[in-house]
């Protein structure tokens, strides 16, 4: 791409420029409780949509960091320091890195010392301490261990917590497991059904009210279960992310595959439609996976090559959003493991796109969201005293022992899911019952995504796959965002 073809953020801005000035959010549970006031609603200030952003979000289901979708308004996430400038350049430093580890217990034995009877009571303080604001409670529950341990220490710290467990349809079923540990504990416990038509009418009536925009592929799941929880008089969410960083997470014989097979190839956008490719989900991931750069092959989910995206712009916006990728190169090649790589590389999706799905659903719907395993006591308990071997086990490779410790002392037998997902989502069913209405948006849209319209009228027999599928959903996620806040932005 030459220089007079390519295209950055201000060329793509929309047309409206009556913001009040560029912000600057520290966004992350393991900051604190992020301030969105002021950027949502009709009292909010007009601000230019940063379009690419949205080619982020099309690509990767988020918008890099420090970005957001508003251009004006940039994002401290974990890894950048609240102290930085991010309209300037900030350093990207992942905080959880091997080296600081504890490599040993430093003058307590590992049988003299209580770690799971430490880590439980720790945990039971960061669950009473993040929803010391919230009347009723409610845990996302999925079966999981995450979600299993927490539900122990809630069960002592929060006994008026209410489990919620969703049941994502045709992959898998964790409502069994989930029921299992929270009638054991004492806890009561709700189930909701994914119907992909009820919850993307859901984000449809909060969409106008989310202060920024991800796609993470539970966003639907997400909007569906807080509108449910809100219904029934819940207060605030209780939600198991935030462990994975310091306890790290295993690079698996397929992940280090798929992490070879990313190429950063650039191919035809009708690659993946090509006759007996088109149908298969296997083969189009392959395809998809070659024209990813392994760090982004590491983000979850299928999703738009870099041809598709420039042609849904009409125009040349992949490499801008490509290129959002450099602030973290520099730390992410420093990984002393594969394994740190990997950790390094999913924060930025965690930030962006995992946690920011709670905290703004949660902005939209007036309630708090509260993550205890971002407690700064615990998590830094965790980080620097627990050794190694508590967090993944040298011979097995078996991650989170200390988590699998405490959960024994309980449930001698859990059943686990094989997978766990407990905000899976339907993607074909949407498809399938809302893809008039996405049409419709990409109509309205067309002045800002002309191509959109005959991406969704070429592939529409298509959305059967997964594959396939999994654009829809991001299409169904900007589309309407965009329309809705140019809307509101529009001066009459």
């Amino acid at each position: 791409m030459n220089a007079s073809t390519t295209i950055d953020a201000r060329t793509l801005a929309s047309p409206v420029d009556t913001h009040r000035g560029p912000l600057q959010i520290t966004m992350s549970p393991y900051y604190g409780r992020p301030d969105f006031t002021g950027l949502a609603g009709g009292d909010a200030p007009a601000r230019n949509i940063d379009f690419v952003s949205v080619a982020d979000i099309l690509r990767n289901a988020f918008v890099y960091p420090p970005h957001s979708i508003f251009e004006d308004i940039k994002l401290v996430t974990f890894g950048f320091s609240p102290s930085q400038d991010m309209q300037a350049s900030p350093e990207f430093h992942f905080k959880f890195r091997d080296s600081g580890k504890r490599a040993d217990t430093e003058g307590h034995p590992d049988h003299d010392m209580d770690w799971v009877g430490t880590y439980h009571r720790l945990l039971c303080e960061a669950v009473s301490e993040s929803t010391r604001d919230v009347g009723s409670p409610w845990l996302l529950q999925s079966g999981g261990k995450d979600s299993t341990t927490l539900a122990i220490a809630v069960a002592d710290a929060r006994p008026d917590t209410t489990c919620i467990t969703y049941h994502g349809g045709r992959e898998e079923n964790e409502v069994e497991s989930a029921t299992f540990v929270a009638r054991t504990l004492g806890l009561r416990h709700e189930t909701l059904m994914c119907d992909p038509g009820r919850a993307y009418d859901r984000y449809l009536a909060v969409a106008d009210r989310m202060p920024l925009l991800t796609a993470d592929f539970a966003l639907l799941s997400y909007v569906d279960l807080a509108t449910e929880i809100a219904g029934r008089g819940g207060h605030g969410v209780i939600d198991g992310l935030g462990a994975d960083s310091y306890f790290g997470t295993p690079m698996s014989r397929q992940q280090r595959t798929l992490m070879r097979l990313a190429r950063g190839v650039r191919l035809p956008s009708s690659v993946s439609e090509l006759p007996l490719v088109s149908s298969s989900f296997e083969l189009c991931f392959l395809l998809g996976t070659l024209q990813m750069t392994s760090i982004e092959r590491v983000f979850p989910g299928s999703r738009f090559t870099d041809a598709e995206v420039d042609e849904i712009f009409g125009k040349p916006v992949s490499q801008a959003s490509r290129a959002r990728l450099k602030p973290f190169l520099a730390e992410i090649s420093s990984a002393t493991s594969l394994d740190e790589w990997r950790d390094m590389s999913t924060s930025i999706a965690g930030s962006a796109g995992a946690f920011a799905k709670g905290l703004y659903t949660c902005s939209a719907l007036g309630m708090q969201a509260s993550y205890p395993f971002c407690d700064v006591r615990f998590r830094e308990w965790v980080y620097r005293e627990v050794p190694p071997h508590q967090m993944i086990d040298p011979q097995t490779r078996v991650n989170k022992v200390l988590v699998r410790n405490h959960i024994a002392t309980r449930f001698p037998e859990l059943p686990y899911v094989k997978k766990k997902g407990s905000f899976r989502f339907d993607v074909r069913g949407l498809a399938e019952k809302r893809f008039d209405t996405v049409h419709d948006f990409a109509v309205q849209a067309r002045d800002v995504l002309p191509g959109a319209v005959t991406w969704l009228e070429r592939n529409r027999h298509r959305l059967g796959n997964k594959y396939h599928a999994s654009k829809f959903y991001l299409l169904a996620v900007v589309l309407p965002w965009i329309q809705l806040h140019r809307t509101r932005t529009t001066p009459p």
